[in-house]
């Protein structure tokens, strides 16, 4: 029995499905500032129909890392960066204790010029008198060789509660991104171990031994235990969820159009996601989302996220109507105190639950403030939500058509992307076939259960994972920056010997965590062998392989 927990911004959504099947499911308010009380109310309700011991597994998105950056409620970090000529560190500056260092280490991983130790002491010693614990060390090729990375956190010691080392996120060479990956690891650390520790507890406590999962922004599923170490792969998990959900209810059809460009709708209270499937497989961030201004080596199923759901609030502003992006509470059906877009939704007869009276008379009220007929009112913010809507999935789709376009298989070329079909789940889903489907003119859908479909998509998803191998053998070495794996080989090591190795270490890391995997799974991406050349001819080879586990949910 697979568990799936979606923590909304309005609700926190949860089901649990057997052999491909939701045979029970919940739903309750999020509550923002008390993330774990939503997360064990919903599982509760789950819990009265299934017992703890048929769960084989749990998996949970959540909104914390997102909404602790977007909400300013990160730590300060203390970013150390040695980049070595040729570069301005300046110029990728994360937060107030930044801290450029001098020494390099160059492409082969060779050190060119050696940490100053008393500068690093003096950057440590400066944030822990302000009173700064988290900390992030990064240097330009340290995917390469990690020494001075490591050198940084020696010297940190106990004086730090976490250290975020920058090779232990990619094996992309992207220095400015590397950077701010590691800030924001450490930024959300402190908070987001805080929500694992009390999550892991709560869970036991409800009798549920299952390993428990969380889901990262590309599709894919990690160990709590290795979301401790790495809290900034939880971002965006959200708008994953809305995907895999889509994928999971795919995959239960019998005849899935998986030829067809589909276009994904995610309509909740606080946001509408969106994402687009090209003949079955979602598009990815090949390189990383930004976060905030800054570019990250995160990787992320390709989505945009607009302010327009449900419990988006009403105002009249300068003289016209305004619908979100702000949520001042949940709609007046649903007991809040200003009306939202649900509540002109009812009016107009497109939706029917909860108090219909208290939506009709917040309507009404805003209407005669605004000087307005209440019908008027009630079609002019729909109008306006839809309008908001389209032009979102325009952009979208032209800028995914203005780029080139990958999916999580593979990249794509040639043909314009053009869905034929939308699907659509969240709340106030119903409410908004016909209305989108006249707008977009395109035949818009409903997901079966899209009530819950972002909880479906968390049970269903599969744990992923990527690692890259780097080998030199002039130096004789091999390095596997995400697992920190460093070793001695052969002179006559070759491309053959790393893809194996590679393989068998992305297989290491999934037994060790009592992961069921099949050789099968793994897929190379990419792998790359070129000539080093010296003074008198060939010297050696540099190779590097790169092999993932593609996110995919459970049929």
């Amino acid at each position: 029995m697979l568990i799936g927990i979606d923590v909304g911004g309005t609700h926190t959504d949860a089901v649990a499905v057997g052999n491909g099947k939701v045979v029970a499911s919940g739903k309750v308010a999020t509550v923002h500032d008390d993330l774990l009380s939503s997360v064990l109310g919903a599982l509760e309700i789950v819990l009265k129909a299934v017992s703890p011991e048929e769960v084989t597994r749990l998996n949970l998105s959540t909104t914390l890392s997102t909404n602790a950056i977007v909400e300013g409620r990160t730590d300060e970090v203390g970013v150390i960066v040695s980049s070595g000529p040729g570069i301005d560190p300046y110029n990728f500056q994360t937060g107030k204790f930044y801290f450029p260092v001098k020494g390099s280490i160059d492409h082969r991983g060779e050190e060119i010029a050696p940490l100053v130790h008393k500068e690093v002491k003096n950057a440590v010693d400066e944030c822990v008198a302000a009173g700064v614990t988290a900390f992030a060390a990064v240097s330009k090729f340290s995917t390469r060789n990690p020494a001075h990375e490591e050198a940084v956190a020696d010297a940190i010691g106990a004086g730090g509660s976490v250290v975020s080392l920058g090779h232990r996120f990619s094996g992309q060479l992207d220095f400015p991104r590397r950077i701010a990956t590691a800030y924001y690891n450490s930024a959300v650390w402190r908070l987001y171990n805080s929500f694992a520790d009390a999550v892991e507890a709560g869970v036991r406590e409800k009798g549920i031994t299952a390993p428990v999962n969380i889901l990262k922004a590309d599709g894919g599923t990690m160990p709590l235990e290795r979301s401790r170490e790495l809290p900034v792969e939880s971002i965006l998990s959200g708008p994953a969820a809305s995907v895999m959900g889509v994928l999971a209810q795919q995959a239960q059809e019998i005849e899935p159009e998986s030829d067809a460009d589909t276009l994904i709708l995610d309509i909740g209270g606080t946001t509408t996601d969106i994402a687009l499937l090209v003949s079955g497989s979602p598009l990815v961030e090949k390189d990383g989302i930004a976060v905030g201004s800054f570019p990250t080596l995160v990787h992320a199923l390709k989505t945009r996220s607009i302010g327009v759901g449900g419990d988006s609030s009403l105002r009249y502003s300068a003289g016209a109507l305004r619908v979100g992006p702000e949520r001042r509470d949940v709609c007046m059906a649903e007991g809040g105190s200003y009306p939202a877009l649900m509540d002109a939704l009812i009016y107009s007869g497109h939706a029917s639950f909860g108090d219909v009276e208290a939506s009709r008379k917040g309507i009404e009220q805003l209407a005669e403030a605004c000087g307005m007929k209440p019908a008027e009112l009630a079609e002019s913010a729909i109008q306006l939500a839809v309008a908001t809507i389209s032009r979102a999935v325009g952009e979208f789709i032209e800028e995914v058509n203005s780029t080139p376009v990958y999916t999580i298989r593979e990249i794509l070329s040639g043909d314009t992307l053009a869905p034929s079909s939308v699907r659509i789940m969240g709340g106030p889903a119903e409410a908004f076939c016909t209305l989108l489907t006249e707008a977009l003119e395109i035949p818009v859908q409903t997901v079966p259960q899209f009530a819950v479909a972002n909880a479906i998509g968390a049970a269903m998803t599969k744990p992923t994972f990527e690692l890259e191998l780097f080998a030199d053998t002039e130096a004789q070495t091999v390095f596997i920056p995400v697992v920190g794996e460093r070793r001695q080989v052969s002179s006559r090591y070759t491309l053959a010997d790393a893809v194996l190795d590679a393989k068998e270490s992305l297989m290491d890391y999934f037994a060790r965590r009592e992961l069921p995997l099949n050789i099968d799974d793994v897929q190379v991406t990419e792998k790359q062998s070129f000539n080093m050349v010296g003074d008198y001819g060939t010297v050696g080879r540099n190779i590097r392989v790169k092999c993932q586990i593609i996110p995919g949910v459970e049929v």
